[in-house]
């Protein structure tokens, strides 16, 4: 299963799930998914969020099984 700081940091920078998507080219509901860990997002969806975050993928997403 794959865990999210997604929704913490768009607090932080206090943006909605809408300006997180349109900035990353992505549909809100797929954010939405993303922070409820009901969908994994694609590598190339992950690297852009982490390049808007200014963080590396593993301080925004970590893997447990």
């Amino acid at each position: 299963m794959m865990k999210n700081t997604i929704r913490v940091l768009r607090a932080e920078k206090n943006w909605t799930q809408e300006q997180l998507a349109s900035a990353i080219g992505v549909s809100r509901q797929t954010i939405n998914a993303i922070e409820k860990e009901k969908f994994d997002p694609s590598l190339p969806t992950a690297f852009r969020i982490a390049r808007l975050f200014e963080k590396p993928i593993e301080a925004i997403f970590t893997f447990e099984e």
